[in-house]
């Protein structure tokens, strides 16, 4: 079901005017040199001067040219946008090309610095500056370690790939199965080009856990079983393959013979390309497992893995928060949620104690859907009837409204994870693809009825979907402040947005209340496990027992969720502590403003810059305050 379809319309915005912008931009002179190292000064919102004005307009016009040069090394990030400028292309994802990015980047900062007056900037420009010189920061940082991130497991390649042709790649005409093919053609040098950078890895001694090998392993076999990989059926992606080229035919674009000719070329291309790369990642990662502890070991575990666990907090968090700060932090969240919990235990008459009242949400059938197809259905019904309704109370707290349209799916079978997290997929900004709140529901008994409110406000609205849809339409900003995020602003905001949803009379359920406190304590025990893991040296059994102990979370998913920490250092904190600043600074401003404090307005800045690092938000809203005593 596809909630509030866009009106939008119009093709993407690359294709329509790179060439415009590289010749404007080609006819503009060099400005004064600013202060390169100048800290953003948020000043109050007051009318630029023409001088201004130009300069700033100089700017966005060079950062756009600039981003379209910084997508040409990612075909499929074109795609994901909606433009098919490099439609039958896949990344070059070797290490070669990551050197070539990152000069090109620092490059692109040293001209920067070169050609434009910071002083003559207006505030929203000065953050476009800062954000552009922010990106090569976290580059620099990271390049130490640019062998530690785990590339085969959740979300690796081997699924990401295939995911990516069958949800974004479009097949509106010819030439699009034509690329759709040069895509599969290139699929085995893409593929072995990641197994590659693995391969390294491992000789520097960095290999994933034991369940990030095994998860990619199960996932190849599903990729590949079925037509044409072998004869168990019709595989997900030939599924996909064999649907948009006989639209094509549906369409009068093709004729049938012309089509046969086209699928016969797309099942060459899978079994001379995609088939042997698979083959050959399966092949080693069997082989290495024997190398792998089946112990799951944290960051420290790797080499410099302190700083490297630092660096990745830092990533994530956008602060420089330590792994203790953080840690007790968690600790002390934990304590006042489960308070909370408390009191509605009190409310719905539960007598025992709270473990014992975790242990009847866990268990009892009236919080689950049944594990059934209808269960299923029901389960997606019932998160559309909730959108439904939220979409109809925005206008109370928000001046700014989404345009794009929302929908509810099923995670795909072949990435589908019992216990998976929910997690939202971002639609084009003309509308032609809507945002997608995707659920796992292989198991029903890990998709608590509970819960679903508070994941529809997270995934849906005024979460992820309203966050990232304005940050997509807003008008005025440079193109890569569309589309680039910062983990402790979205999912902070996506945290915000559940609590938020309290406010805009949501949870009339206690039982539905408390899937929102289930929420929250969750993301502050991610603050105590994720660090307890990298940092304190925690095993994946104790990470998983201090979650059971402290929150209500079905034992499957916590367990799939504990392998995500151990998979994606850091990653996890971002969550409690975005919302903890957004919340904070919430309550700086009402206590500033007091009865002139609006609240559609605060959240209008809070999303009317697309996402910003927590430091420049914060500035951004104390002078949003003064401006409005």
């Amino acid at each position: 079901m596809s909630l509030h379809n866009s009106s939008i319309a119009g093709a993407s915005w690359l294709g329509s005017f790179r060439l415009a912008l590289f010749a404007l931009i080609s006819c503009l002179g060099v400005a004064a040199c600013g202060p390169a190292d100048t800290p953003a000064t948020v000043a109050s919102p007051m009318p630029a001067t023409t001088q201004e004005t130009s300069e700033s307009q100089r700017l966005t016009l060079w950062l756009d040219a600039e981003y379209a040069r910084e997508l040409d090394f990612s075909p499929l990030a074109k795609t994901r946008l909606g433009d098919k400028s490099a439609h039958g292309e896949l990344d070059d994802v070797s290490e070669a090309a990551s050197d070539a990015q990152l000069a090109w980047r620092r490059e692109s900062v040293s001209r920067l610095r070169r050609e434009f007056d910071y002083a003559q900037l207006d505030d929203e420009a000065k953050r476009s500056f800062d954000l552009w010189v922010y990106q090569l920061t976290q580059a620099e940082q990271s390049v130490p370690f640019r062998r530690h991130g785990f590339i085969f497991g959740r979300n690796g390649p081997q699924a990401s790939l295939p995911n990516s042709l069958i949800n974004y790649h479009v097949v509106d005409t010819e030439q699009d199965a034509l690329d759709y093919i040069s895509r599969l053609e290139q699929s085995g040098r893409y593929l072995l080009q990641y197994l590659t950078r693995t391969q390294r890895a491992a000789e520097d001694g960095i290999r994933a856990p034991h369940f990030d090998y095994q998860q990619a392993l199960s996932e190849i076999e599903r990729i590949t079983t079925g037509e044409p990989f072998n004869d168990s059926g019709s595989s997900a992606l030939w599924h996909d393959i064999t649907t948009k080229f006989s639209a094509l035919v549906a369409a009068g674009t093709v004729e049938q013979a012309r089509a046969d000719t086209l699928l016969e070329r797309a099942r060459t291309a899978i079994l001379d390309n995609m088939q042997p790369a698979y083959a050959q990642i399966s092949a080693w990662l069997t082989a290495d497992l024997a190398n792998v502890s089946d112990i799951a070991q944290g960051s420290w575990s790797l080499p410099d893995g302190e700083a490297y666990y630092q660096m990745r907090l830092e990533r994530m968090t956008t602060l420089p928060l330590t792994a203790d700060e953080i840690f007790d932090t968690g600790v002390s969240e934990v304590a006042r949620i489960q308070a909370e919990m408390e009191e509605i235990k009190a409310r719905v008459g539960f007598e025992g104690s709270l473990q014992d009242f975790f242990t009847f949400i866990r268990n009892d059938d009236r919080f689950y859907h049944p594990n059934t197809d209808e269960g299923r259905a029901a389960y997606i019904a019932d998160a559309d009837a909730i959108l439904a309704a939220t979409y109809e109370k925005l206008p109370e707290f928000f001046g700014i409204l989404p345009k794009a349209g929302l929908q509810v799916r099923r995670v795909e079978p072949f990435r589908e994870q019992d216990g998976g997290a929910a997690h939202y997929a971002r639609g084009t900004k003309d509308g032609s693809r809507p945002g997608t709140f995707y659920a796992h529901l292989s198991d029903m008994r890990a998709a608590s009825k509970h819960r679903l409110e508070n994941l529809a406000y997270h995934e849906g609205v005024p979460g992820h979907h309203m966050q990232i849809s304005i940050q997509q339409e807003l008008e005025g900003l440079p193109a890569f402040r569309a589309n680039k995020g910062y983990t402790s602003f979205s999912e902070g905001w996506g945290l915000y947005a559940e609590g938020l949803g309290k406010e805009m009379g949501g949870y009339e359920d206690p039982y539905a209340d408390f899937g929102r406190l289930s929420g929250e304590i969750w993301r502050a025990v991610r603050l105590v496990v994720d660090t307890g893991i990298h940092a304190k040296r925690w095993t994946q059994d104790e990470a998983v027992q201090y979650a059971l102990e402290n929150s209500p979370r079905p034992e499957p998913s916590v367990r799939s969720e504990i392998r995500r920490y151990f998979n994606n250092p850091g990653q996890a904190t971002a969550y409690k502590i975005g919302m903890l600043r957004i919340q904070a600074i919430r309550a700086k401003a009402e206590a500033a403003l007091g009865d002139n404090f609006d609240i559609r307005e605060f959240h209008d800045q809070i999303l009317g810059s697309g996402q910003l690092p927590m430091g420049m938000l914060e500035a951004k809203i104390d002078a949003w305050i003064e401006a409005r005593r």
